[in-house]
């Protein structure tokens, strides 16, 4: 059974930074199309960010470009989030996700294009103090 397991969240002051990680098991990890996503209290869940397979495309939320970064190391199967300059706002469960697409930017138009991924974490709290 496919594992996602995200880490990294906490408690941090508006400004500050965090690294969310998201390990992933019995997945071709390289195959995986992986991005992030969040979700606050009483709000829908939005798009942050979308990885291709390779690593070569990125591609980001406009609430979070310039601030959020995602990499992932295929070796390690494991998926990246640096934040900075953390907003209040950004106070939300962080989840990652992956979706099979070897080979190509599954991650285009990302998220106004409203990708469907099949495996999902069970997220990542992070609360921004102001």
């Amino acid at each position: 059974q496919v594992q996602l397991v995200e880490s990294g969240g906490g408690l941090v002051q508006a400004g500050g930074s965090l690294r969310l990680s998201c390990t992933a098991s019995r997945l071709t990890f390289e195959g995986y199309a992986m991005a992030w996503f969040r979700q606050a209290p009483g709000k829908d869940r939005e798009g942050v960010s979308c990885i291709s397979w390779s690593g070569d495309n990125t591609h980001y939320a406009d609430y979070v470009k310039g601030r959020f970064t995602i990499s992932r190391d295929n070796a390690k199967n494991t998926l990246y989030l640096q934040m900075n300059s953390l907003k209040p706002d950004d106070t939300a469960m962080y989840y990652c996700a992956a979706e099979w697409a070897p080979k190509y930017d599954y991650c285009s138009d990302f998220p106004e294009a409203r990708r469907e991924f099949r495996y999902w974490g069970q997220g990542t709290q992070v609360t921004v103090s102001s």
